[in-house]
C-alpha cells in the first residue's frame, strides 16, 4: 500500500484517545504516525526487508502496550503506538501486491520479508497494488473522518496525506513507465542504490 494510506491508518489507530485520554492523544498520534511510516525509510535500501519486521513489531507491540497501560505517560504511549503503527504497516503490505514496478501484473510473490521465518511472505492482493483505487478508497474512508476529528498539525498531516494519495493513485501507472527513464540518468556510482525494479524496462 502507498505511504499516505499507512500514515492515515496509523493516525486512525490512535484517534480514539482524543476522546478517552485527550492528555495523551498527541503522544499517541505522533507515535502512531511515525511508526506507520518508519518501515518505508528502507525504500531505496532493501525495500520491505531492511526495516520491515511483520512478526517482531507485533511481538514488541504487546509489552509496549502493557507498559503504556501501566504507566500512561506520553513517552510510553508514544512508543506503544509507534510499535503498533509499524506492525500495522508491515501487515498491511502483505494485503497488497508484490514488490515490483508494475504490481498489477502479479509477477512477484514477495510482499514483505519475515525475518523470524527467514522468508518472503506472499502478497494477498486484497488491495491490488499500491496506488490502486481501493488503496485510495481506504485512505479516504479513514482520512475524511480524521479531518473532522483531529485538530492542529495532525489535521494538516491527514489533508496532505489525502492530497498525495489522490495524486499518486491518479498517476500510479504512468509513474511505472517513467521510473526506468528517470532512474536511467542516475550516475553509475549511484546506480547500486537504485532498486532493481526501477531499472527494469
Amino acid at each position: 500500500m502507498m505511504l499516505p494510506t499507512h500514515a492515515v491508518v496509523g493516525l486512525a489507530l490512535a484517534a480514539p484517545l482524543t476522546a478517552t485520554h485527550p492528555e495523551l492523544a498527541s503522544a499517541a498520534l505522533a507515535g502512531a504516525f511515525l511508526g506507520s511510516v518508519f518501515p518505508d525509510v528502507d525504500l531505496y535500501a532493501g525495500h520491505r526487508r531492511t526495516l520491515h519486521f511483520p512478526t517482531i513489531y507485533t511481538v514488541l507491540a504487546v509489552p509496549a502496550a502493557m507498559l503504556a497501560i501501566a504507566t500512561a505517560v506520553p513517552v510510553t504511549v508514544a512508543l506503544a503506538f509507534f510499535a503498533v503503527g509499524a506492525a500495522a504497516h508491515c501487515r498491511m503490505d502483505r494485503w497488497g501486491g508484490g514488490l515490483e514496478l508494475r504490481p498489477w501484473e502479479g509477477t512477484s510473490e514477495k510482499a514483505v520479508y519475515d525475518h523470524v521465518r527467514g522468508e518472503w511472505r506472499t502478497p494477498k492482493r486484497w488491495i491490488p497494488y499500491d496506488g490502486a483505487r481501493e488503496d485510495f478508497l481506504l485512505a479516504a474512508v479513514l482520512g475524511v473522518p480524521l479531518l473532522v476529528l483531529l485538530e492542529g498539525p495532525f489535521r494538516w498531516v491527514v489533508a496532505v496525506a489525502l492530497l498525495v494519495a489522490g495524486t499518486y493513485a491518479a498517476l500510479r501507472r504512468r509513474l511505472a513507465d517513467l521510473a526506468p527513464v528517470v532512474f536511467g540518468y542516475v550516475p553509475d556510482r549511484l546506480s547500486q542504490y537504485v532498486p532493481e525494479r526501477y531499472r527494469a524496462s
